[in-house]
């Protein structure tokens, strides 16, 4: 015979077991768990620019999803690993490091607009740095706690590829310092 305290105890057991095996069984755990990303969706607040970097202004759009299939066949290698997988290319290698050209930078996976030529700076790092992005809204930060550090992660707010890492180290007028990868970027020349 079982008393009250045993029921509930089994009962919770049970239902606890049935939860996790139905959430292990369900398909974005077996996606994840294949290594694959589990597209996530919504709405997002961008603020649009013309390739001549002039404001057009605030939008809502649908974020951008896609599979990693998908992502993968869009994408070069480095720019996959980068921007899907928060890798980092190696300090002086990226094509945008040194540059100083007038222009427009672009997230490579969505063609959000993120940073303008005219808040770059040689940071010294190796990566191309800016003190502040084109518009808040285009970027999103979260907390990185990998390497055993805590550091403010860079994304782009509109399909949430991995950017890079924003640091307080900056020069004035902001203080920061928006360390990006170059293969997470497309630049837009201006004449």
């Amino acid at each position: 015979m079982t008393n009250r305290r045993q029921f509930l105890t089994g009962s919770a057991l049970t239902f606890g077991g049935v939860a996790l095996f139905s959430w292990l069984k369900s398909p974005a755990i077996k996606t994840a768990a294949a290594g694959g990303s589990v597209p996530v969706g919504g709405k997002v607040k961008i603020v649009k620019f013309s390739d001549s970097g002039q404001r057009v202004g605030a939008v809502v759009v649908d974020k951008v999803v896609k599979t990693d299939a998908e992502w993968r066949k869009q994408l070069s290698a480095d720019s996959y690993e980068v921007t899907r997988n928060a890798g980092t290319e190696r300090a002086f290698t990226g094509q945008y490091a040194e540059s100083h050209d007038k222009g427009l930078y672009r997230c490579i996976c969505c063609d959000n607009a993120l940073f303008s030529s005219t808040t770059k700076f040689d940071s010294g790092t190796g990566w191309p740095s800016y003190w502040a992005p084109i518009a808040e809204e285009n970027v999103r930060t979260k907390v990185d706690h990998t390497f055993g550090m805590d550091r403010s992660e860079v994304l782009c707010a509109e399909c949430d590829a991995h950017l890079g890492h924003v640091f307080d180290d900056g020069p004035e007028p902001t203080r920061l310092r928006y360390c990006m990868n170059s293969v997470a970027l497309k630049f837009i020349k201006q004449a």
